[in-house]
């Protein structure tokens, strides 16, 4: 497998910088022992500002940095010891004496950004909490802005702080002048000092954050005041927050209590825009406080190691509702038998889980349809002007390294070769978020896709048009809805305290603005253009509104799309025939199948434009059904019917678990009781179904 340039690019750079700063210090050797002051003086610029650059465009660089135990303390400190002895080699035996003072002060200096490290590491430790939250009012904590990012980041502070020394030894240097060198150094060690000092502050019992027994009462009391009932329950990577955000609103919509449960701190910026209150339980012991709440359902959209965790709590029922449905191994994985029901979208879902045979029960699966898709617009008819909107949307490598998991290596260059080819079309490209994470050909190729749609972009005549004012405005309005707008070096606890709680309508005033800006997105293109959609809006859902036709691959997508009936094609890279490939993956049933060299693309629009010639829009209708389940009544509704059952079904245990306790002797009693808080889920069975 050939390296991709990209790959090979960051490798240079890890080395080349290293290989630059040791040949940088070595010449700032040179100049210091021979003395040789402009080699000198050229050596230590030219490793400042290696070091800013490091620092701005290569932070991943200063890792090696660290590993080889040359951090940034090392490298200061190195930087101004050479200039030192260039110092003591210019000035002779005589000039000893007088830069004596010159070079306590330059190890002060030093030993104070070791305390003002050792402080900034107690001030972060006052200010992570146990408990995060968001749109919930948690000013009773004592939050407060966040220090500045400079006193908290070492390697920023240091070479800040320090500059003034570096530059007056430098200066001394040149003019023979120590009033430089000793004015540099003595206001490095004002700045330390006062930064020091900053630190400190914030240790103060009045300004620190409360601590960890406070915020615990504290959320306790809001779980007993706000009383929950159901809740998304969410643990993953950076990329997998969509998983969560496609659940938001059916859950908002619910005549319910709604809470999110997140386990890991970053991803509580990273959910999308909502109103329901949002908590993250970082470690085991504070989720468990979750088992003497008012929680009686949580919802799970994803897998991960983590979701054993939660599922030790017998007083909550768990629903795995996924976060798409396809054909993949993943739609059923053996996982989902450790919840206590299956939530999936409609009939196909079904029969995917009893032929799959990884133990859960037929009685344990529900259906109800995809709450999410009620956004998606029916069929309309052919394209209404002279422009086919085609979208492209494959999924991604995955784990396993099979190549028919996503189209882009083998055929994706090809498909946009094609359909860029057809004047008639404009192609909108949507590749999934993941693509590249694991086979690097895949990044490689979706990178050579974008620029053929750049590239034709490029060739179209009169394509520059006038920025929409409209959609500039609507922009700003959704980004100061939906962003809290926090200065760079806001941590979690400030963002807590600006995020305490939303603005009253606001969840309506983004819906409706989303709707306004899609409208004007779309209308503010040039006629034709093609694009690439990788940023959060348009969603995937307004793409597919837009789009006549879908490409993908075996993936949600397909379901999802199919919401709208509109026609799809799905690309066979794998080893499979195309009777083959049909059997293997139902899904694929109404679809055209289309051949890695995108011969079959022409005949596919031709029935797009002429509905006459489509021979698959019953068969789409039936896959529907199969797929997401009848219309009425509305998969909302539906999704409502389950939560109301789920949570009827946890209050009945709850009800039986009391009374059986209340019924058996003492120590029985004490017994059951430390089952209950986890002593059961040791065992690979549901307790909560058991019971």
């Amino acid at each position: 497998m050939p390296v991709p340039w990209s790959h090979r690019r960051r490798t240079a750079a890890k080395l080349l910088f290293p290989a630059a700063l040791a040949a940088v210090f070595a010449a700032q050797a040179v100049g210091a022992l021979l003395p040789h002051v402009p080699l000198l003086i050229a050596a230590t610029a030219v490793s400042l500002t290696l070091e800013a650059t490091l620092y701005r465009w290569q932070p991943a660089v200063l890792s090696l940095f660290t590993k080889a135990h040359a951090d940034i303390t090392v490298r200061c400190l190195l930087r101004d010891l050479l200039l030192m002895v260039g110092l003591l080699h210019l000035g002779g035996q005589s000039r000893e004496t007088q830069y004596a003072p010159l070079v306590a002060g330059l190890l002060a200096c030093y030993a104070l950004h070791c305390a003002s490290q050792a402080v900034s590491v107690l001030v972060r430790r006052t200010r992570t909490l146990p408990v995060v939250t968001r749109n919930i009012d948690a000013s009773a904590l004592r939050l407060s802005p966040a220090p500045p990012a400079l006193l908290r980041r070492p390697g920023h502070r240091l070479l800040v702080l320090g500059l003034p020394a570096t530059a007056g030894l430098a200066a001394t240097a040149v003019t023979d002048d120590t009033r430089w060198a000793a004015a540099g150094v003595a206001l490095s060690l004002l700045l330390a000092l006062a930064g020091l000092a900053a630190l400190l502050l914030r240790l103060l019992p009045g300004r620190r954050p409360a601590d960890e027994r406070e915020v615990l009462d504290w959320f306790d009391a809001w779980l007993a005041e706000y009383r929950p009932t159901v809740g998304l329950y969410f643990s993953g990577g950076a990329a997998s927050a969509y998983q969560a955000g496609m659940w938001l609103e059916p859950l908002a919509r619910l005549d319910a209590r709604p809470v999110v449960i997140l386990r890991e701190r970053f991803m509580v910026s990273r959910i999308a825009p909502t109103d329901i209150p949002i908590v993250c339980l970082p470690k085991v012991p504070t989720l468990m406080r979750l088992e003497h709440s008012t929680l009686q359902v949580l919802i799970h959209p994803s897998n991960s190691g983590k979701t054993s965790q939660v599922l030790r709590i017998p007083t909550i029922k768990h629903a795995f509702v996924n976060h798409g449905e396809s054909d993949k191994l993943s739609s059923c994985n053996p996982y989902a038998k450790a919840y206590d029901e299956v939530w999936v979208a409609g009939p196909a879902a079904r029969e995917r889980y009893a032929l799959a045979e990884v133990g859960v029960d037929d009685k344990d699966v529900v259906e109800i349809g995809r709450p999410q898709l009620d956004a998606v617009r029916p069929y309309a008819g052919p394209p209404a002007g002279s422009r086919t909107t085609v979208l492209y949307a494959p999924t991604w490598e995955g784990w396993d390294g099979n190549p028919g998991n996503t189209s882009v290596v083998a055929a994706g260059e090809n498909l946009v070769r094609a359909l860029l080819a057809d004047p008639g079309v404009r192609l909108l490209y949507k590749p999934h978020p993941l693509t590249g994470s694991v086979d690097p050909r895949a990044g490689a190729a979706d990178r050579r896709i974008r620029e053929l749609i750049h590239a034709a972009n490029r060739s179209r005549p009169g394509r520059v048009t006038e920025p929409s004012a409209e959609l500039a405005r609507l922009t700003a309005e959704l980004d100061r809805l939906t962003t809290s707008g926090f200065r760079a070096g806001a941590d979690q606890v400030e963002r807590m305290l600006a995020q305490s709680a939303p603005e009253p309508g606001r969840a309506e005033a983004v819906t409706r603005l989303t709707a306004a800006w899609e409208e004007a997105y779309w209308a503010s293109l040039p006629d034709g253009e093609h694009q690439v959609v990788t940023e959060a809006r348009p969603s995937l859902y307004a793409c597919f509104n837009e789009a006549d036709l879908l490409i993908s691959d075996v993936s949600s997508v397909i379901t999802d799309f199919l919401a709208g009936g509109k026609p799809y094609a799905v690309a066979n890279t794998g080893d499979l025939s195309e009777p083959e490939f049909r059997a293997a993956f139902p899904t694929v049933a109404a679809a055209t199948v289309l051949t890695p060299d995108a011969s079959g693309v022409p005949a596919l629009l031709d029935a797009v434009r002429h509905p006459e010639r489509d021979g698959l829009r019953e068969a789409r209708a039936e896959l529907q059904l199969r797929l997401l389940g009848p219309a009425v009544p509305a998969a909302q509704e539906r999704f409502a019917a389950a939560v109301g059952a789920l949570c009827a079904a946890a209050r009945e245990h709850r009800a039986r678990v009391s009374d059986r306790h209340a019924t058996e002797l003492p120590g029985q009693r004490r017994e059951t009781a430390g089952a209950a808080s986890g002593g059961a889920a040791l065992t690979p069975q549901r307790p909560s179904r058991r019971a």
